[in-house]
């Protein structure tokens, strides 16, 4: 059977770290076993290297450092993916100032990904914000549909 391609935003990343947010730092950490077994593909693109070097130098650091131990496939934002993200923006399924955000749906959608995996509940692992996303997709021809979801929805894992 054919592993699932997802693509992991800057949020999965942090998450694997959040003492704060324990629930979601161990569902994030036993999502990732699941990677280190095998179970899934995954990628990032330029955009999360970007959004990782605004943190502190030492979680910058902690972040590059799990990127080279699970060594997820790099994908190039190109032209192509930018304008697939202005449209995202000028459209209104993204706020103006979430580029970014709009960038990794983008990436996901044009290297058609199974899943955009994110812990970002108001702009990308939203129902609604899906199916803008997956409207605007449709409309410029992009056909297969792009799953929003987080990294517990991918899981099998039970919320304990």
């Amino acid at each position: 059977m054919k592993r699932l391609q997802l693509y992991l935003e800057t949020s999965v990343w942090n998450f694997y770290f959040a003492n704060d947010a324990p629930e979601k730092m161990d569902i994030t950490i036993s999502f990732f076993e699941k990677v280190k077994q095998g179970e899934y593909e995954i990628f990032i693109s330029d955009a999360v290297i970007s959004e990782m070097a605004k943190a502190t130098k030492d979680k910058e650091l902690l972040l590059l450092n799990l990127i080279e131990e699970y060594m997820p496939y790099r994908l190039v934002v190109n032209e192509q993916i930018i304008e697939l993200a202005h449209k995202y923006i000028s459209e209104g399924a993204l706020p103006q100032n979430k580029m970014e955000d709009a960038i990794h749906a983008a990436t996901a959608t044009v290297f058609e990904m199974d899943a955009l995996i994110s812990w970002n509940l108001k702009h990308l692992s939203n129902l609604k914000k899906m199916e803008m996303i997956n409207g605007i997709n449709l409309k410029e021809g992009y056909t297969k549909r792009l799953q929003l979801i987080t990294p517990m929805e991918v899981s099998d894992e039970d919320i304990r």
